[in-house]
């Protein structure tokens, strides 16, 4: 059996576009794939009544005990 874990990144306003940095995803999945997690998704869900997304949610996985 696997758990699952579901990270929101919030996108960041420019004066052009909503942005994420690398920063703020690369260490977090660093992070927690040395406490076992594995990557297994990035996705862009549509923000509340919007055509972009907001944000990004990272979604984990790794065995459960």
């Amino acid at each position: 059996m696997y758990e699952y874990k579901f990270i929101d990144i919030p996108l960041k306003k420019s004066k052009k576009a909503l942005i994420v940095t690398e920063a703020d995803y690369q260490e977090l999945i660093r992070s927690h794939a040395a406490e076992g997690w594995r990557l297994v998704q990035i996705f862009a869900p549509m923000g509340d009544g919007l055509l972009i997304a907001d944000h990004y949610q990272i979604i984990l996985e790794r065995s459960g005990s």
